[in-house]
């Protein structure tokens, strides 16, 4: 394998459109939590209820303009790609991260699933390998490319020699 195949570059997929409802979701949920104790404190505090209105606004609009902005930039930046030679990928919300993992050095390739992520049909892999940065996740892949690519990933780590170190 020549180190010139294996460069830093936008890696190809994209990952599944289902992600993005996931994600949309997820942040909802969180600043639904926020609302409800906020909503809390304005009926336990005599205080002013001005502030306390105020304040629930300000939360419900940062909270829908996270949960309708988020997940668009999180599916425009969140990418994917395996080769024979390496894994790519590139991550990140506000601050973006591009990863290369060469084959020769993938230890372990795991996928996960959490209830909600079940309940949208998508599935996270994992590849960890002996490099201090911790290990390469994709998010927000339908199951079965999740599985190809655990397969592919198995496949290629078995037919490459190196030490996986």
């Amino acid at each position: 394998m020549e180190t010139a195949d294996i460069s830093l570059r936008p890696p190809r997929h994209r990952v599944s459109r289902t992600a993005i409802w996931f994600w949309a979701l997820r942040a909802a949920a969180g600043w639904l939590v926020l609302i409800a104790l906020q909503v809390v404190w304005t009926i336990g505090d005599g205080g002013n209820l001005t502030l306390h209105v105020t304040g629930l606004v300000v939360t419900a609009v940062l909270g829908l303009a996270h949960v309708i902005v988020m997940p668009w930039w999180r599916y425009t930046v969140h990418r994917w790609e395996a080769t024979p030679d390496a894994v790519y990928t590139q991550s990140g919300w506000l601050r973006q991260e591009w990863r290369i993992a060469p084959v020769s050095r993938i230890q372990t390739v795991d996928t996960e699933r959490g209830p909600l992520e079940q309940l949208f049909g998508l599935s996270n892999v994992t590849v960890t390998t002996a490099s201090a940065a911790g290990p390469i996740k994709v998010h927000g892949l339908d199951r079965a490319t999740a599985q190809r690519l655990v397969d592919e990933l198995t496949a290629n780590t078995q037919a490459t020699r190196g030490d996986a170190t």
